[in-house]
């Protein structure tokens, strides 16, 4: 008897198991067709039509599976706002996405129309183009979908949405209130966001935020980040003769803007890539369980290098994770006269570095740009926030423009945070080993004004493959990504805390 009993034990459990993965499948391909449906629906930044399209679009789809939805008019382009029905004895997850895309250039594209997706399958190093159908008879996991926002960001949306169908199909009692809030100028900046949040907070009030942005650790496996860091910029002009002069005749007389910018970016770093302004990592420690934490990353570091074709990092930090969690000083465009075939033997005018600043919480970007304009002016520079004048330039040896640019904060939640704990537990049961979990990644998410104003905790859950190319050409989605977000999704609600 008890033989029969296992028998039976393992045929009705392989059973379900085979049901589930049928399950799965069958929404992977629906999701395919919802997110095609999806892509082709332009979604520019910068294009107002295009908002409003695809808030029309989010609106006809969260209804249909029973959220109540709304608009949310902010001093830009509107958010989307959803949530299913609440019920008082239950905690509230916020799930925050965007829906906005970068711009494209279709001409960079290995396909027609960046807007019509594409599936494409890897051979010797090439990708060949297959009819979209091949997925009925073949779903193959590490077939691709191309198309801009296939990942970034709304492959991720297609993938809840989907998930909530299974969870109703399944009659599953989902232990949590869900709210879903979805930006709609996060490749802008989203600058109306923390206006919006402020204005709508009572709506919005939840037990912990959800970002389902950016791809999973570079090793594929399940990953949870608990911070990301902010950013602000600067733009900095010195100047040298009021016009363009001739090399020789003014070489060697005419103050050089090039060298003189040089010069003071120079003295920002030393050999080894610190930051060598006063002030400028005050306030970052590590605790043993901390840098332990950072430590699990499994970070090939010969294949970092190997990537970027470095020899050797900068010496901020002993490590690739350690160099996260201090603020970075970095310069991401230099101008001056002319380059190449159109160089002209001319004393330039002015040269232009644009720099940017990553931030971590322990920072504040505003401080951080004031102990750079204070180390300016220890280099001897009269420092303006207005185009000089003559008589500014005449007045001062060595003039520059400063221009400050807004600033994003950083966020981070502390490593031992329950609800952090729940998603660490879920996504180990789920996937049968323990996620990678980052303390801060380096990318900027606009999440602060969530944590500031609402005062809850954030996590970052992504979804998509590392190497997705998210804002550049032939931007894509592993087709095994879409099974992997719709079982993150569906493990998260469906097992209570």
């Amino acid at each position: 008897m008890r033989k029969i009993a296992l028998l039976l034990l393992i045929l009705i459990t392989n059973t379900v198991v085979a049901q589930n993965k049928e399950q799965l499948q069958t929404k992977v391909r629906q999701s395919v067709a919802e997110l095609k449906e999806f892509i082709a629906i332009p979604n520019d930044a910068l294009d107002h039509a295009d908002i409003n399209r695809n808030l029309t679009w989010l609106t006809q789809k969260f209804n249909a599976r029973g959220f109540n939805s709304t608009i949310l008019p902010t001093s830009g382009e509107s958010l989307f706002f959803a949530a299913l029905p609440m019920e008082d004895n239950k905690p509230t997850i916020l799930f925050y996405m965007h829906f906005d895309g970068q711009s494209v250039d279709p001409s960079k594209w290995d396909q027609p129309n960046p807007y019509e997706v594409v599936l494409k399958s890897k051979k010797n190093d090439t990708w060949e183009t297959l009819p979209i159908d091949t997925l009925n008879a073949n779903l193959n996991y590490d077939f691709r979908l191309f198309g801009r926002s296939t990942s970034d960001d709304k492959g991720p949306i297609v993938m809840l949405l989907n998930t909530i169908d299974l969870l109703q199909q399944n009659k599953v009692d989902i232990p949590f209130n869900v709210k879903v809030i979805l930006d709609s100028e996060e490749e802008k900046g989203s600058k109306p966001l923390p206006k919006a949040v402020k204005e709508y907070s009572e709506l919005l009030q939840s037990d912990f935020l959800i970002i389902n942005d950016g791809p999973v650790h570079i090793t594929e496996k399940p990953t949870i980040v608990y911070g990301c860091r902010g950013i602000t910029t600067l733009t900095l002009t010195t100047y040298g003769p009021i016009k363009p002069q001739h090399s020789g005749h003014y070489g060697n007389y005419a103050p050089n803007p090039g060298f003189q910018l040089a010069e003071v970016l120079a003295s920002m770093k030393d050999h080894e890539g610190k930051v060598t302004i006063d002030g400028y990592y005050d306030g970052i420690t590590f605790d043993e369980n901390t840098l332990n934490v950072l430590k699990s990353v499994p970070d090939d570091f010969d294949v970092i290098n190997n990537n970027l074709a470095i020899k050797s990092p900068e010496k901020v930090g002993s490590f690739y994770q350690e160099a996260l969690q201090y603020p970075s000083l970095n310069v991401r465009g230099l101008h001056s006269g002319w380059v190449g075939k159109k160089a002209r033997t001319i004393v330039p005018e002015s040269a232009t570095a644009e720099i940017d600043i990553r931030l971590v919480p322990e920072t504040d970007g505003t401080h951080l740009k004031n102990l750079v304009k204070k180390h300016i002016e220890k280099q001897g520079f009269y420092i303006t926030d207005e185009e000089p004048d003559k008589k500014t330039r005449m007045a001062h040896n060595k003039v520059i423009l400063v221009k400050e640019g807004s600033v994003t904060d950083a966020f981070r939640t502390n490593l031992d945070n329950p609800y952090g704990n729940f998603l660490v537990k879920t996504l180990t049961n789920t996937f049968s080993q323990n996620p990678v979990q980052i303390r801060t990644m380096g990318g900027t998410v606009p999440i602060a004004p969530f944590i500031n104003q609402l005062k809850i905790p954030a996590f970052i859950v992504p979804m998509v493959n590392p190497d997705n190319n998210q804002h550049s050409p032939n931007e894509n989605i592993k087709i095994g990504q879409i099974a992997y977000g719709i079982q993150v999704f569906y493990s998260i609600l469906s097992n209570p805390m």
